[in-house]
């Protein structure tokens, strides 16, 4: 038989959870919220436009599988644009194989990004959004190659590749 003690202690805890889970998803807006970009849409446009995985991770912060994007083997040289506006945000120069199973680069293209604070799996990240359409593209980490030190690390399904020579 459960007491009230131990009724009242689980549902408090219970409540904390939830409220942590909730605050580490993000803790804020969505992009479609905040209005603060040039391309905005409303959910029912986006989910019209985007795939359910596209969806998912441009608009819902998520993460494609390790290994699952044809994009982190392209080699062809030529532009990643971003799947939700068609920004141009990296060039394959930039590109390289980090052996993360994600897209890797070591520089995005000139006023292409934003960045925010992502404290979501109970750890504090550095999240790449598109500027343009405030869409989720990743993360970006500081083990990265010279010349920047830096790994942006994205999911491949948030990006279009254009390639700009033969095929």
């Amino acid at each position: 038989m459960m007491s009230r003690r131990i009724f009242m202690g689980g549902t408090a805890i219970a409540a904390l959870l939830t409220t942590v889970g909730l605050s580490l998803r993000g803790g804020k807006a969505s992009a479609t919220e905040s209005g603060s970009f040039e391309v905005t849409k409303t959910e029912a446009e986006w989910k019209a436009l985007l795939t359910p995985e596209q969806y998912y991770v441009l608009r819902e912060h998520g993460t494609e599988r390790a290994g699952s994007s044809p994009l982190d083997k392209e080699k062809r040289q030529g532009t990643y644009r971003c799947a939700g506006c068609d920004l141009a945000l990296f060039s394959s120069t930039t590109k390289y194989d980090s052996g993360t199973g994600w897209p890797s680069f070591y520089a995005p293209l000139d006023n292409a990004i934003g960045t925010s604070e992502d404290r979501s799996f109970f750890m504090v990240r550095t999240e790449v959004h598109c500027r343009r359409c405030g869409g989720h593209l990743g993360h970006v980490f500081d083990d990265g190659p010279p010349p920047t030190g830096k790994r942006y690390c994205m999911n491949g399904v948030a990006l279009n590749f254009e390639p700009s020579g033969p095929a």
